[in-house]
């Protein structure tokens, strides 16, 4: 399966080499099982706090910055998913704030690498349509995280540094 990852930079503060979105991605979508026929896209766009605190604001009612906002993809009314079968699936996008996944990886004594990868794929699986408002939804989807972060050579997100 072909997958595009296109990224945005936003922002001038440290963050990950594109390839390892793309793998963080790939690893998701293989642990989901989320492997259509056709290729699949994302957008990620790195912000800093003032355009990720204006979309949480915007989309989920909340203030200020948040690590990382996933926006589905929604086919626009009229149009039938049938028609679309020689395009790549689009996923949506994920708005990830550098400063404050940096910040939370130094305060959670986590590496740079391991937090990025748990936003990556926590934003992901949102794509994918999971979820952590029930406490079942939020075993299942903390579950796939784990697994999914382990094959990649981290350690779990939800266990103390």
């Amino acid at each position: 399966m072909e997958l595009i990852v296109d990224i945005q930079l936003a922002s001038d503060r440290p963050v990950p080499e594109p390839e390892q979105f793309k793998t963080w991605v790939q690893a998701t979508l293989a642990g989901a099982c989320a492997s259509p026929a056709n290729a699949m896209e994302l957008t990620i766009r790195i912000v800093d706090p003032a355009e990720s605190a204006a979309l949480n604001e915007r989309y989920r009612g909340r203030s200020g910055a948040t690590n990382v906002l996933s926006f589905p993809f929604e086919l626009p009314p009229g149009v039938d998913a049938d028609t679309l079968v020689a395009v790549p699936t689009l996923l949506g996008d994920l708005i990830v704030c550098a400063p404050v996944v940096n910040n939370e990886a130094i305060q959670q004594g986590k590496s740079f690498a391991a937090h990025w990868a748990h936003m990556i794929v926590h934003g992901t699986l949102h794509l994918l349509g999971h979820d952590h408002v029930e406490p079942a939804e939020t075993a299942r989807m903390e579950t796939l995280e784990r697994v999914v972060l382990c094959g990649l050579g981290f350690p779990s997100p939800y266990e103390a540094a």
